[in-house]
């Protein structure tokens, strides 16, 4: 018997790939599965999440939250009421930020940032030593 030649039923194993779907093929492999939350604003999120989250523990804004909540017969309603209040300053701001981003540069804002911390850090220290 000859081998060389299969039987018609048979499919042939070398039967070759259409060159769109090969490419197709190809990139499904080389992309990564982590590569699909790319362009996911989720490092903007994360980064500000985890900022406001531990600036906030343990601040005045907390503790009166906690004073309030003690003195309150409805501490649901506190809360409504202390989270309404702060996303309404998060809104002022990004609206804010995004307004003064127009007129000024990154590097300009990080400045005045900084000039402005300082400044409540002196004051801050001043009414210390002062007391």
């Amino acid at each position: 018997m000859k081998l060389s030649t299969l039987p018609p039923s048979l499919p042939t194993l070398e039967r070759p790939i259409e060159p769109a779907k090969s490419a197709q093929m190809r990139q499904s492999y080389q992309k990564p599965a982590a590569s699909k939350l790319e362009g996911l604003p989720w490092k903007a999120f994360s980064s500000t999440f985890l900022t406001i989250f531990l600036a906030e523990m343990g601040d005045k804004t907390q503790i009166a939250t906690l004073l309030m909540s003690a003195e309150s017969q409805s501490p649901g309603l506190v809360f409504a009421g202390a989270a309404a209040a702060l996303i309404a300053t998060s809104l002022l701001g990004v609206l804010l930020g995004r307004a003064l981003a127009t007129k000024f540069s990154p590097k300009t804002l990080d400045t005045a940032a900084g000039v402005c911390l300082l400044c409540v850090s002196a004051m801050l220290c001043w009414d210390v030593v002062h007391f």
